[in-house]
């Protein structure tokens, strides 16, 4: 920090000791649990349910809007709808009052605009859709209307930004052939990319953290600022405690910051080419964080999660071990003798705290089949439920993993060792011998479509019924009944075993009307009873409009971010891959979850090849990857397989959200996909590589943990091109580049910095690193990373 900016803050802190402050006294209990979800407002009108916010909604007595804007209150439904203004500034606050408290909640203008589709072919054409990102590739959703001229056309409205599609001829599935601009899929394949331009990026602001004390808070802003909207907690701050000097903000804390363990500075700022990045400051007793000591447990920014398949973790009770006797399930397919008690064991024997997860993530845990159900024809093989998604019962724990007395045993050591656990629930599904679809088989949903064929596996064309397979009913969760005797279930596992959260299977096939009532009951009989955090990450894949549906204060905190994800493979997994669709996936995350997200950032899971396989090429894209795993040993292949997955690493532990380790992928495990991806966990017998992997793994997570720019930090990317990636994290003068060069050859290249930041820089793992005036001049081997933090 330079002297001027110190002077500067010292006179302003001087004049602000008698500063503003909020004229109401804080509750003892807030109304609002956590921070509250910005909504983002439709063209037209808007529906907000004031119950996914305000716990006790029958005592509000107030709701108002600015900004010009005008509002509907059903007291009856607790539903406010707000009716958008195309003249509204970006901003917008919604006023709720409860008692002498007058709540806030920030309301987004729609940045969504029309944009004409157009397509011509001299081909004969019966029927043109298009299906991609913008509608959740569904095929026949976007239909294109021929016009006399012969030129098909439609209509769609979407946010700026980049939506891979491909258009859908007569039935074929086909890349754009008008379209130049295309992108690997992921799957052998290529995808059109249509762009939706918004204002000049070039002049859009961007906001950094400056400098604190005990009373103000100092940031700056590149490019000019037009609107400036800041909150403490629910509380939106009057321009009194927002002053502008020489390009930068003070932001006066509230005093009453100082009775609360945990608070929160939020800004967010605009001009009129488009939104800055928002700011997420964690407030410690009233003063900005700015020791890792000070991090909590409940401080979901800073979770860490490791996602573990019980059966195949560790066996610690060997007398719990049921495989199932019969010829007609192969060993990959049956129970491996891992269980509750052998992850205690592993716990208390300190490997994740070695690791420095802090976060676990447990598989499935309910009482499963005995029997073996499914088929897979080549090898034939039935399958045991050994992955614990196929629940006969929702309450009791699978005497194959253990008894409650070992999930309460694995909880407390957990909770003594600062870990969080997360129990698996599935609600979207049963077993066909499970007593609800027994008892109320009603409660299911039909199995067969009014057409006569059968309601399976259609994931997007009917996505709230469809079944996994013939022996796992669907739970038709719109109906009240059923909503709640799954919610009291899922209930049960929270106050009963003091559990941290859920991650929930199947989101998407789910309403919304359930992840409402899940939440709510979960905020009256465990968050508000026990003052404790819970945090709900859910399992989507789709686009991100559809993922962002069920996040917010009323239902799950987050998602895994299965569209970085692949942006992120085929960045770093392949051959001859580029950054710059991994580039734009980021900036669509922060568009649409923020920047400060509790998205899932995984390196692989369940259902999925291992990462490893397919970046060292033993596992191909375009193969049927379970198919390999059944039929063929699959190992790494190319050893740049282990230095890619440490760049996918990497990447996972240095950007925002919540990292996730899948395990094995610490030390580089193969395999193909299911059941192939979920080999028994090795702890020893390593290979070197894999030794080496592992200890990378455990630097950059702890890099993770020690570094509180890489946790809160403001995010911006430097540059991306064809093989070189760099972003920086940065947090009050404490600043991280992070760089990645994928290609085979040493790369030198300068990476620029904002003129905001002058330190010097040293590297992490070795690679050489140079400052000069435009930034960083720096030096990677091929197929690495490197993390450089500032001296």
């Amino acid at each position: 920090m330079n002297k001027v900016i110190k002077f500067l803050f010292v006179v302003l802190t001087l004049a602000s000791c008698s500063g503003p402050q909020l004229d109401f006294t804080i509750p003892e209990k807030s109304e609002i649990i956590g921070t509250a979800t910005p909504v983002v407002l439709n063209v037209g009108e808007t529906l907000i349910s004031l119950q996914d916010y305000i716990n006790n909604p029958q005592q509000i007595t107030d709701v108002s809007v600015d900004n010009g804007l005008n509002l509907k209150y059903d007291k009856d439904s607790q539903v406010v709808t707000v009716i958008s203004n195309p003249e509204m500034n970006r901003y917008a606050n919604l006023s709720i009052a409860v008692g002498e408290v007058k709540y806030n909640i920030l309301l987004k203008r729609s940045e969504k605009q029309v944009v004409d589709f157009s397509f011509v072919s001299d081909k004969k054409i019966n029927t043109l859709s298009i299906a991609g990102e913008m509608n959740d590739w569904k095929a026949g959703k976007t239909i294109l209307q021929k016009d006399n001229n012969g030129t098909w056309h439609t209509q769609m409205i979407l946010n700026p930004g980049e939506y891979q599609y491909q258009l859908v001829v007569d039935g074929k599935w086909i890349i754009d052939p008008s379209n130049k601009k295309v992108v690997d899929n992921g799957i052998g394949g290529q995808n059109s990319v249509l762009t939706v331009a918004g204002g000049d990026a070039n002049k859009i602001p961007f906001l950094y953290s400056l400098s604190f004390d005990d009373n103000e808070i100092v940031i700056g802003a590149e490019n000019d600022v037009d609107d400036i909207i800041v909150y403490w907690d629910n509380f939106k701050l009057s321009s009194d405690f927002v002053r502008q000097f020489d390009g930068k903000y003070s932001i006066t804390i509230p005093k009453q910051a100082k009775e609360l363990k945990r608070s929160y500075i939020r800004v967010w700022a605009s001009n009129s080419d488009g939104v800055a990045n928002s700011m997420f400051i964690p407030l410690a007793n009233g003063k900005v964080l700015e020791n890792t000591a000070e991090v909590q447990r409940d401080d979901k920014h800073s979770f860490i999660m490791y996602f573990l398949m019980v059966d195949r973790f560790v066996n610690g009770d060997k007398t719990n071990d049921h495989p199932l006797k019969t010829h007609e399930v192969l060993p990959i397919a049956n129970y491996m003798g891992g269980d509750i008690s052998g992850v205690t064991e592993k716990i208390e024997e300190g490997y994740f705290e070695w690791l420095g997860v802090n976060t676990l993530w447990l598989s499935p845990i309910v009482q499963n089949p005995k029997k073996a159900y499914g088929l897979w024809k080549t090898p034939r093989t039935k399958f045991s439920g050994y992955h614990g998604y196929w629940p006969v019962s929702n309450t009791k724990v699978d005497y194959r993993f253990g008894t409650d007395k070992d999930l309460h045993a694995l909880v407390d050591s957990a909770h003594s060792n600062n870990m969080n656990v997360l129990l698996d629930y599935v609600a979207n599904h049963v077993h066909q011998n499970h007593p609800v679809y027994k008892n109320h088989p009603d409660w299911a949903t039909d199995l067969y479509l009014p057409d006569g064929t059968m309601n399976t596996e259609k994931w997007d064309s009917h996505r709230l019924t469809t079944w996994f397979d013939t022996f796992l009913p669907t739970l038709d969760l719109r109906k009240k009944e059923v909503r709640e005797a799954m919610v009291d279930s899922a209930v049960y596992w929270a106050k009963e075993f003091h559990i941290d959260g859920f991650r929930h299977d199947a989101t998407k096939h789910i309403p919304v009307s359930f992840w409402r009532l899940l939440t709510k009951r979960l905020k009256q009989n465990v968050l508000i009873p026990e003052n404790k955090s819970f945090y709900q990450i859910g399992e989507t894949y789709g686009s991100d409009e559809l993922i962002n549906s069920y996040i917010g204060s009323g239902m799950v905190d987050g998602q895994f971010n299965f569209n970085v994800y692949d942006a992120a493979m085929n960045a770093f997994a392949k051959d001859k891959s580029s950054f710059i669709p991994l580039a734009n996936e980021m900036m669509q995350t922060f568009k649409t979850y923020g920047y400060h997200n509790l998205m899932g950032n995984i390196t692989g899971n369940q259902d999925k090849g291992r990462f490893v396989s397919f970046a060292g090429g033993d596992l191909k894209f375009d193969e049927d990857t379970k198919l390999a795993g059944w039929t063929r040993d699959i190992g790494v292949g190319n050893k740049v397989g282990y230095k890619r997955l440490a760049n996918m690493m990497a990447f996972n532990m240095t950007i925002p959200g919540i990292p996730v380790i899948y395990y094995g992928d610490e030390f580089g495990m193969p395999g193909g996909n299911d059941p192939d991806n979920r080999r028994m966990m090795r702890f020893e017998s390593l290979n070197d590589n894999e030794k080496v992997m592992l200890s990378i793994t455990q630097q950059l997570v702890h890099l993770r943990k020690d570094h509180l720019e890489l946790v809160y930090g403001d995010t911006k990317i430097l540059h991306s091109d064809e093989d070189i990636l760099a972003y920086m994290r940065s947090y009050f003068g404490r600043n991280a580049v992070v760089v990645f060069n994928n290609s085979d050859s040493e790369i030198i290249r300068e990476i620029p910095l904002p003129k905001w930041i002058d330190d010097d820089f040293n590297s992490t793992f070795g690679q050489k690193v140079e400052r000069n005036e435009n930034g960083l001049k720096v030096t990677l081997t091929p197929n690495s990373f490197e993390i450089f933090f500032d001296k």
